[in-house]
């Protein structure tokens, strides 16, 4: 039997990434449990610049503007699809980035949870199961996937994450207040890649160049639906990387550039 054309590039492109076309499905990886980014985006509650404002000791947007210097974060993994390459060419800059993690990835692939903090990124709270906290609108809700997520992380890697990203970044009033009393400080962002709509990679870079600043946090996903596909989100780092550093830019974690702990 032959394949048709199709067919053949995409079982190319499956072995240039190292993976077996349906090894995604072999993986059994985690659901986020409110699905993909494009899914709930549309509905985003309260401004996180007026959130800010109200809240400014408890949520973070970026550093101040003198900093000469940005920090990459990263979403919803650990995923052995695509975790991995992200962290490769992170240490082929020799750069260190902040990454969210679900608690049921960190739990799923502990060894990938491990390899984050082992090549020097920092790991935050990103919930168990990536609910849309506004939705469930229930603090006992909150608490209880943020602290099963930080008992994972704590049993991985030593250390209690202080730094938290709802999903989606939907947050409100009351969920920032339960935060700031479970001793976590809420990073949000200022520049978005965008790349949860799986645009082409100079898309996602151009989203991200033409926008960027410094003291600048950058949203961008390492973790994606069992449908997802970051791989132009890696494509477009390879651009993105050195074209700011180009404009003089330095890249740090975000506690290092806003000079908080990310240890409770």
């Amino acid at each position: 039997m032959t394949l048709s054309i199709i067919g053949l590039i995409m079982l190319a492109g499956s072995l240039f990434l190292g993976l077996h076309p349906s090894s995604a499905q072999q993986e059994n990886i985690p659901e986020l449990e409110d699905g993909e980014e494009y899914e709930e985006r549309i509905r985003n509650p309260v401004s996180n610049v007026i959130l800010q404002q109200r809240f400014p000791d408890i949520l973070v947007l970026s550093a101040a503007p003198t900093e000469n210097t940005v920090a990459l974060t990263f979403d919803d993994g650990p995923d052995p699809r695509f975790t991995p390459q992200i962290l490769d060419l992170l240490a082929e800059h020799d750069i260190q980035a902040t990454f969210f993690v679900t608690g049921a990835r960190a739990e799923a692939y502990p060894e990938l949870l491990q390899r984050i903090v082992n090549e020097g990124h920092v790991v935050g709270n990103h919930t168990y199961g990536h609910p849309n906290l506004v939705e469930a609108s229930d603090m006992d809700t909150l608490e209880t996937e943020v602290l099963r997520t930080e008992e994972i992380i704590n049993s991985v890697v030593g250390y209690r994450p202080k730094l938290f990203r709802a999903p989606y970044g939907f947050l409100y009033d009351e969920l920032l207040e339960k935060l700031g009393e479970m001793d976590y400080t809420v990073v949000g962002w200022s520049v978005d890649s965008l790349d949860w709509q799986e645009d082409p990679p100079e898309v996602i870079a151009y989203n991200v160049i033409n926008n960027i600043h410094p003291g600048a946090i950058v949203l961008m996903h390492d973790g994606a639906s069992e449908s997802g596909d970051r791989t132009n989100t890696i494509e477009a780092l390879r651009q993105i990387i050195p074209n700011l550093r180009d404009q003089g830019l330095e890249f740090e974690t975000v506690p290092e550039m806003l000079d908080i702990p990310y240890q409770k």
